[in-house]
């Protein structure tokens, strides 16, 4: 619990949600508003390891793309990263794929929807591939992540890989065609892909 520093209320900071995919959580933080804006924490370590969570993030990143960028699915096989995911302008469809050989939900993909408004954050695992498409222009993705950038053990899984089932919602956005690179159109699909990452439950 804690005193709001805009109004002087007493509230939680962090709801977390649990998904049927083990270590993966929603978080919602609280946003304290009023007519000059609004005030509110997206990370405190001392809350997320209360809840459970004791991961040391080393480093954020920040991309900013428009209407109908699609990136990922990427991994790290060595490095291997947590992350914490979030939009703070615009919206996007964020994926992540299960890859820990010997989960209850491996190979299958969780999508939700991260936007600037609800301020939803994603917790994603060791062992995930992530990705997102953008579904507003401008839009501000934010992460932080739990080992640094290792450019020379990046791997990706195919973000259209029918055996994944993702329900990618393209028609819904007036998005024809999403507009992915080279490298990430040319990822293996799942079933090419001799996964590294072991469960631990």
């Amino acid at each position: 619990m804690w005193r709001d520093p805009i109004g002087g209320g007493v509230m939680g900071k962090f709801k977390f949600i649990k998904t049927e995919f083990p270590g993966l959580i929603v978080i919602e933080p609280t946003a304290f508003g009023d007519e000059r804006g609004f005030f509110m924490e997206s990370y405190n370590y001392r809350d997320f390891k209360e809840n459970g969570i004791s991961i040391d993030f080393v480093q954020d990143n920040h991309s900013r793309s428009k209407k109908g960028v699609l990136r990922g699915l990427h991994f790290q096989t060595r490095h291997t990263q947590a992350k914490l995911v979030r939009v703070i302008r615009g919206k996007v469809y964020d994926v992540v794929v299960d890859l820990r050989r010997g989960s209850p939900t491996y190979g299958k993909s969780f999508g939700i929807i991260l936007d600037g408004d609800s301020k939803k954050e994603l917790l994603v695992p060791e062992g995930f591939a992530h990705g997102f498409v953008v579904l507003e222009d401008d839009t501000d993705f934010t992460y932080k992540v739990s080992d640094y950038w290792d450019p020379d053990s990046e791997g990706g899984i195919r973000w259209n890989d029918p055996d994944l089932h993702i329900q990618w919602p393209l028609e819904e956005y007036g998005i024809v065609e999403p507009l992915v690179n080279k490298r990430d159109a040319s990822w293996p699909l799942l079933r090419e892909f001799d996964s590294p990452f072991v469960f631990s439950p």
